[in-house]
């Protein structure tokens, strides 16, 4: 039996390595067989079937038949997304319960007070770091929001605010509950204008292409800024950089605040038309 590398890819979401989803496709197909006909037509080696076979029980894609010789019923595959379902909650479950009991053990009361010696000594041209990969800037932009006391600025440009909207909303909405404040300054397009209508039930948006510039100021603290052109900026190669110092991000609130208050700066308060 022939199977395409797509539709193996796919069958790997199952949590299935190669030759398992190869033999189970084979047995869907026959409905009860034995290893040594799973092999012939799966072209998984004689040698490596039962161990296979074996996995696949475990993992609940088949039942063992007992005879001579021993025979495998495939699972109907609607009860194997159900059972694999279940296993995906329960571990996440599980994980969950192990971090929710980390944060109540005394080590992390060590390492707590570990991290803030360590803090307190550190030299102020040590709070900086090159952040490479988009998803690793967006992972120190929802730890900053986070965080947040008083107020999160953005400065961004028409897909930011949409990429905002899609992996930060959660983080500035449970920051707006918390008092922080919100503001963003981007530009208003009919591209943009969802993920806008989205972000302006915690944020305050005001339109504005005085500045081409993706920045967030933390409580006028921290600063993480993008290095590169975000029409040119390929994800896995964008770079960002996280500065943890008031002088410096006080310099860029001030820049921030000519650019929110510039008379081309207006609040968004309807949609585009067009």
């Amino acid at each position: 039996m022939i199977i395409g590398e797509r539709f193996l890819n796919k069958l790997r979401e199952f949590g299935l390595n190669s030759y398992e989803a190869k033999i189970w496709v084979s047995l869907l197909s026959r409905g009860v067989s034995s290893a040594g006909e799973l092999s012939d037509i799966s072209g998984v080696p004689r040698s490596r079937a039962y161990d296979v076979l074996e996995s696949l029980e475990k993992k609940g894609f088949i039942i063992m038949k007992i005879g001579k010789p021993i025979k495998y019923i495939a699972v109907k595959p609607q009860e194997v997304i159900e059972r694999v379902k279940k296993k995906v909650k329960d571990d996440a479950e599980r994980q969950a319960q192990v971090i929710d009991d980390l944060k109540k053990d005394e080590l992390l009361k060590e390492l707590d007070l570990l991290y803030t010696k360590g803090v307190e000594i550190i030299e102020p041209s040590e709070l900086t770091a090159s952040l490479r990969d988009r998803q690793n800037v967006y992972h120190m932009l929802n730890t900053m929001i986070n965080n947040a006391q008083e107020s999160v600025d953005f400065l961004t440009t028409e897909q930011g605010i949409i990429r905002k909207a899609d992996s930060l909303k959660r983080s500035i909405d449970r920051a707006a509950k918390r008092g922080v404040k919100i503001r963003i300054a981007a530009p208003v397009t009919k591209k943009s204008q969802k993920a806008i209508d989205s972000l302006s039930k915690s944020a305050e948006i005001r339109e504005t292409d005085a500045v081409k510039a993706r920045l967030c100021i933390v409580d006028g603290k921290e600063v993480v800024f993008s290095l590169l052109d975000d029409g040119k900026a390929v994800p896995a190669y964008d770079v960002g950089i996280w500065v943890s110092t008031e002088f410096f991000a006080g310099a860029l609130k001030s820049m921030f605040e000519q650019v929110w208050n510039t008379k081309a700066s207006k609040s968004v308060t309807v949609k585009v038309q067009n």
